[in-house]
């Protein structure tokens, strides 16, 4: 490609919403672009350390109310979802646009996420060509790999019945959730656009040009029913901490000096309302007598109390990319890029999932003969135990993790999506 672009993206949620974006944004540096990342002010650290142009997008955590409270609601395995959508994104859509109608003057072109549904109309207003991410298979609701539901967990069982019995259901939601988009029609109507598309949470938020799936084809297979404009591109990588790359020296002598631990983590959301998640996972530890790195994040209440044994660590923040591949096996949250890397790293999983994608993600693992569930709502030190001795003492899932690992790790993300982008560009900006 000719002259650097000035190339918007916009992305909104977690560390594993932002760490896939912020990957493909420090491959367009590399390539002589102009990248600049729109997202939630707490985030403006970590990418002003990676050396990329930040811009704000509301709202920020501290607006919506008490930290903890806004987490837990956000996490709920039945009404999480709804609450992000009509309470967050819903309620402040016009705040995001004016955010990334600021940052795009002068952009040639628009990366959109799943969560910023401002995109499209920025787009529209500006006359910008635009692309969509598609983060986890959940996203595609496809009627020939109907993803678990984290409210409706049980239709998956009915997946038997067919694609036609799932068209019907994702119409039904359809219609169920297009009056949440109000706010989307009415911003589009004040600034003059038509009324755009009639579902912009389903098939509204994807590009016509180009829609990047940020995950591996070994995840979750692509299916008739995808978008046209959709290239798969594989897992974008990144987890550097805004407390230093690498991993701490304490860390790295436990590490050393015994075989490989289990480690327990929540990923960057589901850390914020652990419960009692750390304090079980010890005790399952040492039930089932193996070493383990228990990574709590900054929140004191997830700090197991009382001593404990010189073979489990407790750490607040660890590179996955490095810790994951001297593990034995890891147990989490199922946040899709925690499984990326899991997946990365080749080894097997142990899975209790919140909201979201997570259920779903958690059962595309299973059945990859590589993890085990555990509803979270039956998460304890004996159960816990009980699940390790089992993924542990069966060979197949280590050797099945292992060769998907070689899979996972052979893929560039990065480099596919940056070829897949400037490629859509200078399309668009050749007519």
């Amino acid at each position: 490609m000719a002259a650097g672009k000035r190339i918007v993206l916009a992305t909104f949620g977690s560390l594993g919403d932002l760490h896939p974006i912020l990957a493909i944004a420090l491959g367009l540096k590399e390539r002589g672009h102009r990248p600049v990342l729109v997202t939630q002010v707490e985030h403006k650290p970590k990418i002003d350390a990676a050396g990329v142009e930040f811009a704000p997008l509301r709202p920020a955590l501290a607006d919506l109310g008490e930290r903890n409270e806004v987490l837990r609601r956000v996490m709920d395995q039945r009404t999480g979802s709804e609450f992000v959508i009509r309470q967050i994104v819903m309620r402040h859509v016009r705040e995001a646009y004016q955010d990334i109608a600021a940052a795009a003057r002068g952009a040639d072109f628009l990366v959109s996420h799943v969560l910023t549904l401002a995109v499209p109309i920025v787009a529209d207003k500006l006359g910008i060509p635009w692309a969509s991410t598609t983060l986890q298979p959940l996203g595609f609701f496809s009627v020939y790999d109907f993803p678990v539901l984290a409210q409706r967990p049980e239709l998956a069982h009915w997946r038997w019945l067919g694609p036609r019995v799932f068209s019907g259901l994702r119409g039904l939601m359809k219609r169920m959730v297009r009056p949440w988009c109000a706010e989307i029609f009415r911003l589009r109507a004040d600034l003059g656009l038509t009324r755009g598309h009639p579902d912009p949470l389903f098939d509204g938020e994807w590009s016509p040009r180009l829609n990047l799936v940020l995950f591996s084809s070994v995840f979750a297979r692509p299916q008739s029913d995808w978008p046209q404009s959709t290239v798969v591109t594989g897992f974008p990588f990144f987890d550097r901490g805004e407390q230093g790359d690498g991993m701490n020296e304490s860390l790295r002598s436990f590490l050393e000096c015994g075989p490989p631990p289990v480690v327990f983590t929540l990923g960057s959301s589901g850390v914020y309302d652990a419960g009692s998640f750390y304090r079980e996972s010890a005790k399952a530890a040492i039930n089932a007598g193996v070493r383990a790195v228990l990574v709590i994040g900054n929140d004191e209440r997830n700090r197991p109390d009382g001593a404990l044994p010189e073979t489990i660590f407790v750490t607040e923040y660890a590179p996955f990319s490095e810790l994951f591949p001297r593990a034995c096996a890891v147990v989490h949250q199922g946040g899709v890029g925690t499984v990326g890397q899991t997946l990365r790293a080749g080894v097997p999983m142990i899975v209790m999932p919140f909201s979201h994608d997570q259920p779903d993600n958690a059962d595309r693992v299973r059945r990859l003969g590589i993890a085990r569930v555990i509803d979270r709502r039956k998460y304890g030190a004996g159960h816990a135990a009980s699940e390790l001795r089992r993924l542990l003492g069966d060979e197949r899932y280590r050797t099945r993790a292992t060769a998907i690992g070689k899979i996972v790790r052979a893929e560039n993300g990065v480099r596919a999506a940056c070829d897949a982008l400037e490629a859509t560009i200078a399309s668009a900006t050749a007519r």
